[in-house]
């Protein structure tokens, strides 16, 4: 309950504020007692458009409530941009010292709303055609164990597809033929392969049938993260209790018809036990209205040390842990690379790796910015991307 309270507050403080700066702008450019009618007409629907993302969290599930949960995250785009660049020129403004502006510069005042409106636009346009280019990141590195007679290993990691209303099953079959000509070794998914739903993913076998085209050499496996439960949203934020975030068997099904073989706190082999792959469940929605799951050194007490051992774990963090329990590498998501401006400024101050490879407590770890997104469906600042990890082995 308090989820709610707070987000709903967030949300209605955030379109007060838009609201007294759209009036205090319009009122030293044109608005004046003739043009209060006006005024309140534009209020009215804007009040209106405001209740949009509301009913898209709160109202029972239906093709309506997904359709104004779609419409509702690219209103919040929209007024997150125009609210930022309304707090921009209100500091300009107040840089000037002045309380009022003059006759001469009240067209002024119309132009920086104008320019408003237009940035917010405008961003929002590219970040949601910028979300669709999906980009190859590559990174290499050396793992001081022997695997055997396999030297190297090329891994592509995805994260984050996000499928729900706002996908675009031509972005998935773009991430699918750009894995492809990497001719990896083996593919792994970190996680939030949906959004918090099932059944706001329309025609599910469409994306089956694309993800089912993936090919490696030894395979396809993921885990699952937060978001791979249902839940209620409100703007990218679940409002729900973790005891009704539950997974569906309908998502089960779905990753088994996509081929691909889920790992639940599980430790498998490949290259003919070579290399040891470990998948974690998640540990903030485990799927079953709890937290609960194995602890590293639980999940990775069976490992063989001289081996090369690979973690897949959605959220970047326990990295002490999983290297003492023997952990080499460490894949993850989770983070999206803050999405969009000015997230991927902030990610950094909240995760020990909130993009990129760093070493890290004795571990390598490996973050992918992911496909989709969550909350408005934008990329301004950061890529959608596939991550190419060239694994070199010297033991």
């Amino acid at each position: 309950m308090m989820a709610y309270v707070l987000l709903l507050a967030g949300y209605l403080l955030l379109n007060v504020y838009i609201v007294l700066e759209t009036r205090f702008w319009l009122r030293n450019a044109w608005l004046n007692s003739t043009k209060q009618k006006a005024f309140k007409v534009l209020l009215a629907v804007y009040s209106l458009l405001s209740l949009i993302p509301v009913g898209g969290a709160f109202l029972p599930d239906s093709s309506f409530k997904f359709t104004l949960q779609g419409w509702g995250n690219l209103w919040l785009g929209l007024l997150v941009y125009y609210a930022m660049l309304l707090l921009v020129c209100k500091l300009i403004w107040m840089a000037t010292g002045r309380r009022k502006l003059k006759h001469p510069e009240q067209k002024a005042a119309l132009i920086t709303l104008v320019i408003c409106l237009a940035g917010s636009v405008g961003l929002n346009v590219y970040g949601s055609y910028h979300a669709q280019d999906v980009k190859v990141k590559e990174y290499s590195t050396v793992i001081d164990k022997s695997a055997g007679d396999v030297t190297s290993l090329k891994i592509v990691l995805l994260a984050d597809l996000h499928m729900s209303v706002n996908s675009h099953i031509e972005t998935i079959q773009s991430m699918v033929n750009k894995v492809n000509e990497q001719n990896p070794d083996v593919i792994l998914f970190a996680g939030d392969f949906f959004t918090s739903s099932y059944d706001g993913l329309k025609n599910p076998e469409e994306y089956e049938a694309v993800l089912s085209q993936l090919h490696a050499t030894y395979g396809v496996y993921g885990t699952y993260g937060n978001h791979d439960v249902v839940e209620t949203l409100f703007g990218g934020f679940p409002v729900s209790p973790i005891e009704d975030a539950i997974r569906p068997v309908e998502m089960d099904e779905f990753i088994e018809k996509s081929g691909i073989t889920l790992l639940k706190d599980e430790v498998i082999t490949i290259a003919d036990g070579a290399i040891q792959i470990a998948g974690r469940i998640d540990g903030e929605r485990a799927g079953d209205g709890t937290d609960h799951r194995m602890d590293a050194d639980e999940l990775l007490s069976g490992t063989d040390d001289s081996k090369p051992l690979i973690v897949v774990e959605h959220e970047p963090w326990q990295f002490q842990e999983l290297g003492d329990a023997g952990a080499d590498l460490v894949l993850s998501g989770h983070t999206h690379d803050g999405q969009f401006f000015p997230g991927n400024l902030v990610v950094p101050f909240f995760n020990q790796n909130g993009y990129g490879m760093k070493e890290i407590d004795g571990v390598t770890s490996v973050v992918t910015a992911g496909i989709g997104y969550y909350g408005p469906p934008i990329r301004v600042g950061t890529d959608s991307e596939i991550t190419v990890i060239n694994v070199t082995f010297k033991g």
